[in-house]
């Protein structure tokens, strides 16, 4: 599997921050300066993923204000993730349980006994 751009790593990170709750919609978020020092990366770089998240519809800007989350971001990257995890994770892990004779029963034993 091909590693990630720097600015889609961040990008997810975002993401990951908008569904923890720790960005909530119409909130602002740090700024690209703030990320860049924060994740030790160029601030161009930061950009680029804002950029992409703006693209998506997950934040907006407000000139002279910064970046805010966009009040349907949580549901809209809920939907991609399942998504992704639907079409390409699955796939690879029903391989592999196949391969290795894992059935159902164990992923649900397992799923039922991790931390939480």
């Amino acid at each position: 599997m091909r590693e990630q751009s720097i600015f889609v790593q961040i990008s997810e990170t975002i993401k990951d921050r908008i569904l923890s709750g720790e960005y909530t919609a119409d909130e602002r978020i740090p700024s690209v300066r703030d990320i860049a020092v924060d994740m030790e990366v160029n601030p161009n770089t930061v950009m680029k993923a804002f950029e992409l998240l703006q693209r998506d519809d997950l934040i907006y800007n407000k000139r002279g204000m910064g970046y805010f989350v966009a009040p349907e971001a949580i549901e809209a990257i809920k939907v991609s993730r399942r998504a992704r995890l639907r079409d390409n994770l699955l796939p690879s892990l029903f391989r592999e349980m196949e391969l290795l004779g894992i059935d159902i029963a164990e992923i649900i034993e397992a799923y039922n006994k991790r931390p939480k």
